[in-house]
């Protein structure tokens, strides 16, 4: 049954945890290392998708996954979590969190300029408009606002973060041919990573024994950003009467993380961050009109 109450519910739930996500990585990443926090993360997701499997009663479909699914896994989890969430948390590492942040955001116009050459898509006169209002804020993030300056204050962080983009659209558009029920996939994504992560661990001297701050972080991050959200947002879709009476709540997401960044990171947010995020989520609501 449709219960439009219900969809704001999951839907707000959904943003208020992705709020939290970018303050999350950064203070995390002041006790551990980005391997050791994806690591750790990883474990904890395990755990939270494990509860919910239980709690919706789909451990049978778990137990019937052929060999097929379990080679899907290898695949998608190979892309997320391992690759773009390794990408990702060494963008945060690098960068403000106040930068990091805005610049993932910008996956869905990466998603729109894949869909060309991997899906045959065409792009019309708004999609290059939001494709240049979303890459020109990345520009004023990058520069800091300097725009005549033509000079980025950190491009190993700037490139990680683009390049993550990549890697989730990429992963989207991989999932939309996934036919496995979505919570078992992910499961089964996350089982498979593990040991890919656990190799990047042992080769570059990480440990098992990180701090408890380091702990309570991963904790965090695996059971809210990479498991629980998901479910939450998959909730909201189950119950909206309208996919666009939800989606646009999206945006508030990235402009409740710079407060959280502010007051728990304790950057102070730059105007220039401020307004690049402003021109990437004009760009981005230009772009869904046109859907």
């Amino acid at each position: 049954m449709k219960d439009q109450r219900k969809a704001y519910f999951f839907a707000l739930s959904t943003v208020l945890l992705w709020s939290t996500v970018a303050s999350a990585f950064k203070v995390s990443l002041r006790y551990v290392s980005a391997v050791e926090l994806l690591f750790f993360s990883n474990i904890f997701s395990i755990i939270a998708l494990a509860c919910i499997l239980i709690m919706q009663r789909k451990t049978a479909l778990l137990v019937r996954a052929g060999a097929g699914e379990w080679g899907r896994g290898v695949l998608f989890g190979a892309i997320n979590p391992f690759a773009y969430y390794l990408v990702l948390l060494q963008a945060y590492d690098l960068l403000p969190a106040q930068q990091a942040q805005p610049l993932n955001y910008t996956w869905a116009i990466t998603l729109t300029l894949l869909s060309v050459p991997l899906l045959g898509h065409g792009l019309g006169k708004r999609d290059y408009a939001a494709v240049a209002l979303c890459y020109f804020g990345v520009y004023v993030i990058s520069t800091s606002g300097d725009i005549f300056s033509f000079s980025f204050e950190n491009p190993m962080g700037i490139g990680l973060a683009l390049g993550s983009t990549l890697l989730w659209a990429a992963y989207w558009l991989l999932n939309t041919r996934d036919n496995r029920d979505p919570v078992v996939g992910l499961f089964i994504n996350f089982i498979c990573s593990l040991p890919m992560i656990g190799l990047v661990l042992l080769a570059t001297g990480g440990t098992l024994e990180i701090p408890w701050q380091g702990i309570s972080g991963a904790a965090y991050v695996g059971c809210f950003e990479m498991g629980i959200s998901f479910v939450l947002w998959l909730m909201a879709m189950k119950y909206t009467e309208s996919t666009a009476k939800i989606a646009n709540l999206i945006f508030l997401s990235p402009f409740l993380s710079l407060i959280f960044i502010h007051f728990f990171v304790g950057e102070d947010i730059k105007p220039s961050s401020f307004v690049g995020l402003v021109l990437i989520v004009g760009g981005l609501v230009i772009q869904n009109k046109g859907k």
